[in-house]
């Protein structure tokens, strides 16, 4: 061993290290919060966007758009990371992000602001993918449960302060402000990426799969359109749907016959040779869907049959969220501190399970306080999933395919998303439906003609005998929907029972002059202390 005074044994850098880890953790929250807070502002500030730009027609579109370009850029972005480097793409994805949200707030009518949002969404699609790739480049699998309890807090401040800010923007600021509040923070973001992280630079000799990229983004199109249009728009047995679900499979199957051909495939198929990485998809996916359910049906159900006003949506689901916090931090330190984590998807899944049961159980007599305890038990499952399942997906695959492992985890969980809000939505829609003609007869098929969802304006202004009767009908709903979800949470359990607990990866801290974790012989990541 080399002699402490030779100032061999000690490293200054090394010192400085976990403040500049924390500066650029710091912006890398910032633009995971970018990304979760923008639907959630806007769509508070959507009334009055229409007030002014009209264009009522089209409102579905302005979140579809951006919904869309996400999801179809998501896997592109994470592939670009690993192919030329994770810091400059992940830049350009917030510049573009910016543009998109600069181009947004000018918007002088729908037909712009959809257009504009489309290319928000296409930034957005690398924010959230560059912030999990970034953490899974510079933080061993071993140390990282140390930060799942921030990401789940941005998690839990978005989802809770995005509709109030979203509120008191548009009343004193207006609806401009939804765009433009992104900047500053965007800015904030960009700097400090660009001055304190430094990340080895990359620049590979293949070129991009532009025929995988194509048939991906169609695939994903198609089938994001048919969970956003199907029920709503259109039937679901209507030719638009069918053609959309027909061009969807077809895209897919190409896509997947095409990856094992191409030189650079967008997304490497042996990835999912790792066990462990297709059942933290699948659960992935299962979280999305059971989570986007829950939040949507849940304030909801509160704001319709137990009373509570629709300011404060967001803090209606505090119970769940604030308990999928605690849980989420806990989760992290223990897999740091004793590097097992097969326990937390397998307590997840059950007492997921449980929760959507207990869930379906509400009725127009059950109380705050019962419910509040019911989304509680939710957010603990929630807890032990959102997270290790990202960091058990990282661990499963090499450095190099980090990006695509994170892009295509954060997909799974987008589309489960998407398909959760749409099946989910249907069959709560289907069963308020007939409910209301059980109980109202034709005034309450009439009441709900238009849509299965009334605000509070509409409720009030219901006869107290149809008021009574959507009351029952949104509890009949809620109780088929978390049903559904309960039984769709099975899966993930059964998933992560087949879990295998392979170590995780990088424990001990990479001395100087070693090779990277991934034997390639790379420099490993670097951080300027600032």
């Amino acid at each position: 061993m080399t002699d402490t005074a030779a100032g061999d044994t000690v490293d200054p850098e090394a010192e400085k290290q976990p403040r500049s880890v924390r500066v650029v953790l710091l912006a890398l929250m910032i633009t995971m919060m970018l990304a979760m807070l923008d639907n959630m502002i806007v769509g508070t500030a959507m009334p009055t966007i229409v007030g002014e730009l009209g264009g009522l027609e089209h409102l579905s579109w302005v979140v579809t758009s951006y919904t869309l370009a996400t999801a179809a850029s998501t896997p592109l972005w994470g592939k670009l990371g690993d192919m030329y480097g994770r810091k400059g793409v992940f830049m350009s994805s917030i510049v573009l992000f910016l543009i998109g949200s600069a181009l947004s707030g000018m918007a002088q009518d729908m037909g712009q602001l959809i257009g504009f949002r489309a290319v928000q969404g296409l930034g957005a699609g690398g924010l959230m993918v560059g912030v999990m790739a970034i953490i899974g480049d510079l933080i061993p699998p071993r140390e990282r449960g140390k930060y799942q309890g921030m990401m789940a807090g941005v998690m839990a401040l978005a989802m809770i302060g995005g509709p109030l800010v979203g509120g008191t923007i548009t009343d004193h600021w207006g609806w401009r402000w939804a765009f433009y509040i992104n900047l500053p923070l965007g800015v904030v973001a960009l700097t400090a990426i660009s001055v304190v992280l430094h990340l080895p630079k990359k620049r590979a000799q293949a070129r991009i799969d532009y025929l995988g990229a194509g048939l991906l983004t169609v695939g994903i199109t198609a089938i994001v359109l048919v969970t956003t249009w199907g029920g709503t728009e259109y039937a679901w047995t209507s030719a638009r749907i069918m053609e959309l679900i027909g061009i969807g499979v077809a895209a897919l199957i190409g896509f997947v016959f095409w990856q094992t051909k191409a030189a650079e495939p967008v997304v490497p198929l042996h990835i999912f040779r790792s066990r462990n990485f297709t059942l933290m998809s699948i659960i992935g996916f299962i979280t999305g869907f059971v989570m986007f359910g829950a939040t949507l049906f849940l304030p909801l159900y509160q704001q319709s049959v137990q009373g509570a006003s629709a300011t404060n949506s967001g803090l209606l689901l505090l119970p769940m969220l604030g308990a999928m916090l605690v849980t989420s931090m806990i989760a992290g330190r223990v897999t740091t501190n004793t590097g097992r984590y097969k326990v937390f998807p397998v307590v997840g899944s059950v007492l997921m399970v449980v929760g959507l049961y207990l869930l379906s159980l509400m009725d127009t007599d059950t109380s705050r306080l019962t419910s509040g305890v019911y989304m509680a038990v939710v957010g603990l499952g929630m807890g032990c999933l959102m997270q290790i399942t990202m960091l058990v997906a990282q661990n499963s695959v090499e450095m190099k395919d980090m990006g695509v492992a994170s892009s295509s985890t954060t997909l799974f969980r987008t589309l489960g998303s998407s398909f959760g809000v749409a099946i989910m939505g249907a069959l709560f829609n289907h069963r308020v439906q007939d409910v209301m003609t059980e109980r109202a007869g034709a005034l309450g098929s009439k009441v709900t003609e238009q849509s299965a969802q009334l605000d509070a304006a509409s409720l009030a202004k219901l006869p107290a005998a149809a008021r009574e009767a959507y009351q029952h009908a949104v509890s009949a709903g809620t109780h088929s929907a978390f049903l559904l979800g309960a039984a769709v949470a099975v899966v993930a359990l059964v998933a992560a029972v087949f879990v295998k607990e392979v170590p995780l990866k990088g424990a001990e801290p990479q001395k100087t002059g070693e090779d990277s974790a991934d034997g390639t012989g790379a420099p490993a990541p670097v951080i300027e202390a600032v």
